[in-house]
């Protein structure tokens, strides 16, 4: 049987990566989401960008934030 991943137990324990402190985020999420939509490989474009997001709740929103404008304004018309 598969070992079952516990997201909670995740959180818990860390990101297996380095993880940026919320001022790095901040200074590098336009960079990220941007590549992000582009279909680029924004995580390896930004390291621990995405761990950062999955634990903090704060510059998680900021990104889907984020992510919802740029796409309204890439809407044509």
């Amino acid at each position: 049987m598969g070992e079952r991943h516990d997201p909670l137990i995740g959180r818990l324990l860390g990101p297996g990566e380095p993880e940026l402190s919320c001022e790095d985020c901040f200074e590098q999420l336009d960079r990220f989401v941007e590549l992000e939509l582009a279909g680029a490989d924004a995580d390896l474009a930004v390291p621990g960008m995405r761990a950062h997001l999955e634990g903090c709740p704060a510059c998680s929103e900021d990104h889907d934030s984020l992510v919802a404008i740029v796409r309204i304004a890439d809407r044509p018309g």
